[in-house]
């Protein structure tokens, strides 16, 4: 009976994982043919991201109320309020950005790279926005490959296959993109597993959102480098990255070489590493008292009976009697010398 329960179980989070899928299909359609429709400029892109971040979160905290009773069903995606949410924010960038860093001096020591500023004021102000921008768009990435569908896909599969499933899966979506190749395949899914780590060791996507945006907004707004084949996020840089196509990744970015891959394999057990205290506290499993009162004299009693056999009862104690006390002599005069007087 067990086992079937079980076995319904997965099938139920199994048959939400499906829903979940098609509908981050359905919003991303949704949001770009509304932003279509509301702003023709430069804005869109941002205004289609944001959209796309309110559509699934909201969507998915609707799926997890009504089909799994979560009390918080925000919360439950990944985003829970607690005092290390900015630590694990800063943990995320940090590493996203040391992964740029990475990949970035190779090519500036084996090849070169021509960085421009633009003198502009226009486009210095457009750098809140393009870091807006990337915000977004890895929110919308954490949402949608380690929020809701992740977490029904882990219940049906468990943790490894959730993330090796959703590796693939990110990797497949990425390999849409024009211009993608089989590195860019493998980056995606060397990223795709590097994010399910930094989420199943601190149960939040905190740290993950702000690996996701590190890595990205890093190349991008401080290297002006291409992301996925995109340059048209970077107003304030623009580099021209020389060298072989390994290491530069030609106009697709960083995202398209080898080399990003072999710095992300290197820094899942950098992950792993630097979350072990989080994965201790937010891991932990959380012993619940049961309801049954239990007597540990009488249970070590019973076991030491049950190796060294019953004792015997011990022989009862002498109690000694005294002798009765004698009572005072009596100095009343007897009956007989009293009428003999």
């Amino acid at each position: 009976m067990t086992a079937a329960r079980s076995g319904s179980g997965r099938l139920r989070a199994y048959i939400e994982f499906v829903v979940a899928v098609f509908y981050f299909f359905l919003a991303r359609t949704l949001a770009h043919h509304a932003a279509q429709g509301l702003i023709q400029d430069d804005w869109n892109p941002l205004i289609e991201q944001a959209m796309l971040a309110f559509l699934l979160i909201v969507g998915y905290a609707a799926m997890g109320l009504w089909l799994d009773h979560e009390t918080r069903p925000i919360g439950s995606q990944g985003f829970p309020v607690r005092d290390s949410l900015l630590s694990e924010l800063g943990m995320g960038v940090a590493t996203g950005w040391g992964m740029a860093v990475v990949c970035v001096i190779p090519l500036v020591i084996f090849g070169g790279i021509s960085i421009v500023l633009s003198g502009d004021i226009g486009s210095w102000g457009w750098l809140a926005a393009d870091a807006a921008f990337f915000a977004l768009a890895a929110l919308v990435e954490e949402v949608a490959f380690r929020g809701y569908a992740f977490q029904r896909f882990e219940r049906a599969s468990g943790p490894i296959g959730a993330s090796v499933g959703f590796a693939a899966y990110y990797g497949l979506v990425q390999y849409l993109i024009p211009g993608s190749g089989r590195a860019s395949f493998a980056v995606s899914i060397a990223f795709g597993l590097l994010l399910s780590t930094a989420y199943l060791r601190t149960r939040a996507l905190w740290m993950s959102w702000g690996l996701n945006f590190g890595w990205k907004a890093s190349r991008a707004l401080l290297f002006g480098l291409a992301i996925s084949g995109d340059s048209t996020h970077s107003h304030v840089v623009q580099s021209d990255p020389m060298g072989p196509f390994r290491l530069t990744g030609s106009a697709f970015g960083l995202d398209g070489t080898w080399l990003a891959f072999a710095a992300m394999l290197v820094a899942i057990p950098v992950v792993y590493r630097i979350t072990r205290n989080l994965d201790y506290r937010y891991n932990a499993p959380v012993l619940k008292p049961a309801g049954i009162p239990v007597d540990l004299d009488a249970a070590a009693r019973a076991q030491h009976e049950a190796a060294m056999g019953a004792a015997e009862p011990a022989a009862p104690s002498l109690v000694q009697i005294g002798a009765a006390p004698t009572p005072p002599p009596d100095d009343r005069p007897s009956r007989s010398e009293s009428l003999g007087s």
